[in-house]
């Protein structure tokens, strides 16, 4: 072996900033190169004859595969006023891969451990999630333990009551916490008592939930026709929708899963200041009524927020983060449901500051207005937003997040592939009107949450601010 020794005071490396660096002058940056969605993709889109929706896709970057399975699970009640359905779902998500009338809940973990994969369930208003991956040689024990979940879950008496009491803890810390305060008044300000306001139930409503209430769910509401299975992998879509349908074709129910209902226009107005004693910082959350992905402004209005607030380098992280440092964190973002879309912006600022930090989002809303972005701040977001697209989407599990993502809002893998080319045809002039017309100040509404006694002075003198 030779050892190599340095003489002293010998400089053994060169730093970035020499690097980067001739004798003439810093070293140009290579152009990027073309960004393009894949667009040979072989799929497969179909329904089961008990009518579950099957899309197929190949992705044999990996020996793996990805499944993913939505069902709609909205609450059929109008108002989430006194409906159980909330805490029912929560259980039964927590609880419908502990066992099944011929597995366990070990025999579960074990035989998806020795395909090397995983399921896991979540619910939220709009949805049941089933989320697993496994060895493309596994597809068949996934699919498997799937069908014996979906036809014949237990729902075990003491796992149902281990699980029911660790939610319980869960949402009693949960609800402690600033940002799950903020989240509930925001949705509680913009869609009062609609179903989709409930995104957590209260810790005595699932304390009350019973076994066969859970079981009786189970049957009524996890249902094939009016869902969507999607598998992404090193799989021949064909011959994996045949997989699919021997295995879940058992799968039957009466009905269609339920849809979630219209949610009401969210209009703008003042801010609602929500009380929470000694806080010492506050979170700011502001809400405006947006477009889905099918709306031909989409693209340029995804631009003029990725300008505004989307990313790193966004007006209003450069003013109330790098400028002014009134918070660490700032942020705008859609969020989108079957049908339609918000737009909403999240910052979280110490008391002192909190007033001058909802000024200058106000001021950054009406400045991409008046001052549109200009050719290279929308080339920038373009370019972030194609590359963030290309990257999300280039394993196996962000492809199928996406596509059935993207199934639920009425598209498909056509227009993910098409995307690219959308954002690359968006005109600034066309980012300037989006900007215009979706960010006025006057369209937001939202929720500021604080300690009243030291925020309210300030916010008095600010005005658009409402008080309980």
């Amino acid at each position: 072996m030779t050892v190599s020794i340095s003489s002293p005071g010998r400089k053994t490396h060169r730093t970035a900033e020499e690097i980067g660096r001739t004798e003439v002058g810093p070293r140009p940056l290579p152009e990027l190169g073309s960004q393009k969605a894949a667009a040979d993709l072989s799929t497969v889109d179909t329904v089961l004859p008990n009518g579950l929706r099957v899309i197929a896709i190949k992705r044999a970057t990996v020996p793996m595969v990805e499944v993913r399975l939505r069902v709609p699970f909205a609450d059929p009640a109008t108002s989430s006023e006194g409906s159980a359905h909330s805490a029912q779902a929560e259980i039964l998500a927590n609880t419908v891969l502990t066992g099944t009338a011929t597995r366990s809940r070990v025999q579960i973990d074990t035989e998806l451990a020795l395909v090397g994969g995983e399921l896991d369930s979540v619910v939220d208003p709009e949805r049941l999630s089933f989320t697993g991956n496994a060895l493309a040689t596994g597809l068949g024990t996934v699919l498997d333990v799937l069908r014996d979940v979906l036809t014949s879950a237990a729902y075990p008496a003491d796992e149902l009551e281990r699980e029911r009491a660790r939610l319980v803890e869960r949402i009693t810390l949960a609800r402690s916490q600033p940002n799950v305060i903020a989240r509930e008044a925001l949705q509680k300000k913009l869609y009062g008592d609609h179903p989709y306001a409930k995104e957590m139930p209260e810790a005595d409503e699932v304390a009350a939930v019973t076994r066969d209430e859970v079981v009786a769910l189970h049957a009524k509401a996890l249902l094939p026709r009016g869902s969507v299975f999607v598998i992404v992998g090193d799989v021949e879509p064909a011959e994996a929708v045949a997989q699919v349908g021997e295995a879940l074709g058992a799968w039957q129910g009466e009905g269609e899963a339920v849809q979630l209902p219209p949610l009401p226009a969210v209009e703008g107005g003042d801010v609602l200041l929500v009380h929470r004693a000694g806080a010492v910082q506050s979170q700011i959350r502001l809400a405006a009524q947006a477009i889905p992905r099918t709306d031909e402004r989409y693209p340029a209005l995804q631009l003029a927020n990725l300008v505004y607030g989307g990313f790193f380098s966004s007006r209003l992280v450069e003013n109330i983060r790098e400028d002014k440092g009134y918070t660490y964190s700032a942020r705008s973002h859609p969020e989108f449901t079957i049908h339609g879309a918000t737009l909403l912006i999240d910052a979280d600022t110490a008391s002192d500051v909190t007033a001058a930090a909802l000024l200058e989002t106000r001021y950054e809303l009406a400045r991409l207005g008046m001052v549109p972005p200009s050719e290279s701040e929308v080339d920038v977001a373009r370019r972030y937003a194609i590359g963030t697209l290309l990257t999300s989407t280039s394993s196996q599990g962000g492809l199928a997040s996406f596509v059935v993502n993207l199934v639920a809002l009425g598209l498909g893998i056509d227009w993910l592939v098409a995307h690219p080319q959308r954002l690359q045809a968006v005109t600034p002039e066309q980012v300037a009107a989006a900007a215009l017309e979706f960010f006025a100040p006057g369209n937001f509404t939202g929720v500021l949450v604080g300690d009243a006694e030291q925020l309210k002075p300030k916010l008095a003198a600010l005005g658009g601010v409402s008080f309980q």
